[in-house]
């Protein structure tokens, strides 16, 4: 077997919660360095029916600045996103009612230092959606190969 725990450091994006009625949480901003690979999971509840509200994961990324600070942010690409194709950053979608619970991993492979994450659920959302975001950091780069 081999040590997969300590090449990961774990990172919480937004904390279970009950997403309800556009009432969406703040962005969040989050850097990787000194890693060099990055896994973003989504883990949702079952949507209940009669549900028409849509979440969204926006993710947008911006490369470091002088003074270790996120300089302007821009959407992903296709080419930076493994496991799903994002339109204009958004990476995640639950749009129709009566989805069973999930979690969806998706890569991102792009170059940037920063990660900027948008949840966002819009329209009429009776009951809400259980849902949290964490990300895991791989490969880090200060220790020795295995």
């Amino acid at each position: 077997m081999k040590d997969l725990y300590n090449h990961l450091k774990p990172i919480q994006i937004v904390p279970p919660m009950l997403l309800l009625d556009a009432a969406s949480p703040a962005a969040v901003e989050k850097s990787i360095a000194g890693f060099n690979s990055v896994v973003i999971t989504i883990d949702h509840a079952a949507k209940p029916v009669g549900d028409t509200g849509t979440i969204t994961l926006k993710l947008e990324h911006a490369d470091d600045t002088t003074f270790d600070v996120a300089g302007s942010y821009s959407e992903v690409a296709a080419a930076d996103i493994l496991g799903a194709t994002p339109s204009s950053g958004v990476i995640f979608t639950l749009a129709t009612a009566a989805q069973p619970a999930a979690i969806k991993n998706i890569g991102y492979v792009g170059g940037k230092k920063w990660l900027k994450f948008t949840l966002a659920e819009n329209d009429s959302n009776a009951t809400g959606t259980q849902i949290s975001v964490s990300m895991q950091k791989g490969h880090p780069g200060d220790i020795p190969p295995l």
